[in-house]
């Protein structure tokens, strides 16, 4: 193993655990908005396997999960049930779980609601935040939702500023639709988000302190 400033090493700095799109939800089998097969009672013995193999390898410093807790198709007066759930799953670790969201947490649960549930502490809603798991590296956890038309508040700047958007980019009268759009086009979806100018700012502050302290950056976000 390499350690971050070049040096060989017999062991490797950290390891951690990383588990993406649970998307659990007490409803019988069925199919993604995309007719991809889906197994949503499954998908939560999926989860406690990861957790129990996780503790089994004991070396897991923490773990990411990187976004979509819980199904989008989860009927709306389980949603926060399901959320705790999952949450009180990942909770069995023996050590730190970081979450992100997803567009399928924000289907369930506004972001005032959620990112409690998730335990993310962030300032006036966002959901981007930085940590260290040794001096040497940082990670980064992106809010990709942090201008989006999902999750805030219809009348919120970040939600107004996402439509004016959609508007201007999508000439579909259903903006999830991506009818006779090609190529990158495609990306401006109402259930897409984007990264707004205060936390690309953040960032590049973040990644900056890194660069001082020499710090190598993961950079973690949901797609």
């Amino acid at each position: 193993m390499v350690s971050a400033t070049g040096v060989a090493t017999a062991q490797p700095l950290f390891s951690f655990g990383l588990i993406s799109d649970v998307q659990y939800a007490d409803i019988p089998d069925g199919r993604s908005f995309l007719g991809v097969p889906r197994y949503y009672r499954h998908s939560f013995l999926v989860l406690q396997r990861a957790v129990k193999e996780w503790n089994t390898h004991q070396k897991h410093k923490f773990v990411i999960n990187l976004g979509d807790i819980v199904d989008g198709f989860c009927p709306k007066d389980q949603s926060i049930h399901a959320v705790k759930k999952v949450v009180d799953e990942f909770g069995m670790f023996r050590g730190p779980v970081y979450h992100m969201i997803g567009n399928h947490c924000l289907y369930n649960l506004p972001r005032s609601t959620l990112l409690p549930l998730l335990k993310i502490q962030t300032l006036d809603g966002c959901a981007y935040y930085d940590f260290s798991p040794v001096p040497e590296y940082r990670f980064v956890v992106l809010d990709s939702y942090d201008i989006s038309a999902i999750g805030w508040p219809q009348d919120h700047p970040r939600t107004l500023e996402a439509m004016k958007l959609l508007r201007e980019k999508n000439p579909n009268e259903d903006k999830n639709s991506p009818t006779n759009m090609v190529g990158l086009e495609r990306r401006f979806l109402m259930f897409n988000g984007g990264v707004g100018k205060e936390q690309m700012k953040w960032l590049d502050g973040v990644l900056q302190d890194a660069t001082n302290l020499k710090q190598k950056v993961v950079v973690a976000c949901h797609l």
